[in-house]
């Protein structure tokens, strides 16, 4: 290891320590840990503090804007009530059946879709707490959910970055769309199985403090907006959504819509430009941005590199298929979960794999399919857009955070993997 690699692991470690101690301000650490960046010339100031300026972030601090907006409206009154009257029918009844209802909302706009999980974590923090079923024991679990679609039908990202893989490693063979789809699907039931199971292992808190809390409540159940300004704020609203999830079509554009967005309703004054600083700033948006130019330092330090060619020598000439894809599907995302490079990872890890692979007479199909899915399914560490956002508007501790997150990870990996072999044998 480098002087270099030691360093950004040695910051990375401290940011992770001060996180879990709970004696820092959220968001802290990993403003912090790019201050230490910089003085050690690990990056220079603007690489460090370049999640600042990243695209997914500016979008989501534009998102969390309108959704202050949104709060005024009625609208948040009727959706309270709709989810206030299925938790009281029965709490965990009532659990299982929302997390179903935001995997098949998953199956719709495809995996890690931004704007999706941004909504559903938004529409949670807005219920009021309830003994029996508090909004900690919703809120991981819906998040995460909305990485996992019931039916895997969108898979046009994965697919394609797989076929990608393939082809660049000399596969020449058609892969399969259908059986592609069915391996994702083993990895959305490993999840569910998951979801159930892990409902008892969830904290029962408030995900807000009460002096937050009733004012929210106090907010909302004025609703004094003119009934035009209602209509305009849930159509900035609309459109932020629909503008985050056509990023695929939209391109660069779709990143400011929800900015653009809240300029509107500033200018009508639904907010004023205190509110809209709040929530552009907040504590949220801090960690995000924050642990971009920490993740992006290990990255370029080379250590990731090292770890997947070491591990590749390790292997050595005889492995059982499941454990050599279950070891590379491990390093390929717990590489994007360090480093926030979903893909960045897939395109390090997956060339070595499959060629690995392919010298033990291993399916390369199924070693791609595993190790490119992977990519998008770490999360047990909040150094990445979702699971920062799931600690920090969950009021979560880290170590409550990793009660769900770290079993609910090698559950999904285990499910990933057996059906990367099953539908490609």
């Amino acid at each position: 290891m480098t002087i270099q690699m030691i360093l950004a692991l040695g910051i990375l470690l401290l940011m992770i320590v001060m996180i879990m101690s709970d004696k820092f301000a959220f968001g802290a650490p990993p403003v912090f840990a790019c201050l230490l960046l910089v003085v050690t010339g690990l990056a220079t100031v603007q690489e460090a503090f370049a999640g600042f300026i990243n695209s997914t972030v500016v979008m989501i601090a534009g998102f969390m804007v309108v959704m202050a907006g949104l709060m005024k409206t009625s609208l948040i009154s009727r959706v309270q009530a709709t989810i206030l009257n299925l938790v009281s029918k029965g709490g965990y009844k009532s659990y299982v059946l929302l997390v179903l209802v935001v995997m098949l909302g998953a199956s719709l706009v495809g995996t890690g879709a931004t704007g999706y999980y941004v909504l559903i974590l938004s529409l949670v923090a807005t219920i009021p707490y309830s003994k029996k079923l508090p909004t900690s024991k919703l809120m991981m679990p819906l998040g995460f959910a909305t990485n996992h679609p019931l039916f895997p039908l969108n898979v046009a990202l994965t697919y394609g970055v797989t076929v990608s893989v393939l082809q660049a490693a000399g596969y020449t063979e058609t892969l399969s769309t259908g059986r592609f789809a069915l391996a994702n699907a083993f990895l959305s039931l490993g999840y569910l199985l998951w979801a159930v199971i892990g409902y008892r292992f969830l904290p029962d808190h408030s995900v807000r403090e009460a002096a937050a809390e009733e004012e929210q409540e106090q907010s909302i159940s004025q609703n004094d907006l003119p009934v035009w300004k209602e209509y305009v704020t849930i159509l900035a609203f609309a459109v932020s959504v629909v503008g985050m999830m056509m990023i695929n079509s939209l391109g660069e554009i779709a990143y400011i819509v929800p900015a653009l967005a809240a300029a509107v309703l500033l200018f009508i004054d639904v907010l004023d430009f205190k509110e809209v600083r709040d929530n552009m700033a907040g504590p949220i948006v801090l960690m995000t941005a924050g642990v971009i130019g920490v993740a992006d330092a290990l990255g370029n330090t080379g250590f990731t590199a090292m770890i997947g060619e070491a591990v590749a020598k390790a292997v050595g000439g005889q492995i059982n298929p499941f454990i050599f894809i279950f070891l590379f599907a491990l390093l390929t995302s717990t590489s994007a979960t360090f480093t926030g490079s979903n893909m960045g990872s897939v395109y390090i890890f997956a060339p070595i794999a499959i060629a690995s692979g392919i010298s033990l007479g291993i399916n390369p199909a199924a070693v791609a399919t595993a190790v490119v899915v992977s990519g998008w399914n770490g999360g047990y560490m909040p150094i990445d857009g979702m699971p920062a956002m799931i600690l920090g508007m969950g009021s979560y501790k880290l170590t409550d955070f990793w009660k769900f997150s770290v079993p609910m990870y090698f559950v999904r990996l285990v499910a990933l993997c057996i059906g990367a072999i099953v539908m490609f044998p």
